[in-house]
């Protein structure tokens, strides 16, 4: 277990969110984007800012820095809002990748609470696994309004990107 190791693990998870995004997300109308479904968090807009809200969260807390609360859907009305918003997202959580070091994967980053036993490489594994859970959601609900979807799966990233 390396920090390069997470360091590529992120960077999958980075393209694949940027993949849903530029691929299918671009394609949908605005009644599509906002479509209520009743699994999960709802539309696929709903998805993406709890996908971005929590990376945030988890994110803030590994670096030390208040937890921010969650993010409501409908204070996003429209894509390039969104995309701007998880843009700086990913922008903090490289930052903190880029510094991470081998030795900081074992430290325990939240003194107290439900989530003081947690170690950095399990959280940082959590939210990768998190992410691939609502993007198939995601990509189940785009399936559903009749959209040809793709494979999300690691290791294809892992072919194209040795």
């Amino acid at each position: 277990m390396s920090a390069d190791a997470f360091r590529q693990l992120y960077a999958y998870h980075f393209a694949e969110n940027r993949r849903l995004w530029e691929w299918y997300i671009s394609d949908l109308s605005d009644e599509q984007f906002t479509q209520n479904t009743a699994y999960s968090v709802g539309s696929v807009r709903n998805q993406i800012v709890h996908l971005m809200s929590v990376d945030d969260t988890w994110f803030s807390g590994l670096r030390g820095v208040e937890i921010p609360e969650p993010l409501d859907p409908a204070g996003f009305t429209d894509r390039e809002q969104i995309r701007a918003y998880w843009d700086g997202v990913e922008g903090r959580m490289r930052v903190y990748l880029d510094a991470l070091r081998d030795d900081m994967l074992f430290l325990k980053p939240f003194p107290e609470g439900e989530d003081e036993n947690l170690i950095v490489w399990q959280v940082l594994i959590h939210v990768v696994n998190h992410g691939t859970d609502h993007r198939a959601q995601i990509l189940r609900s785009i399936n559903d309004l009749g959209f040809r979807t793709g494979p999300q799966d690691y290791i294809f990233y892992v072919y194209d990107h040795p």
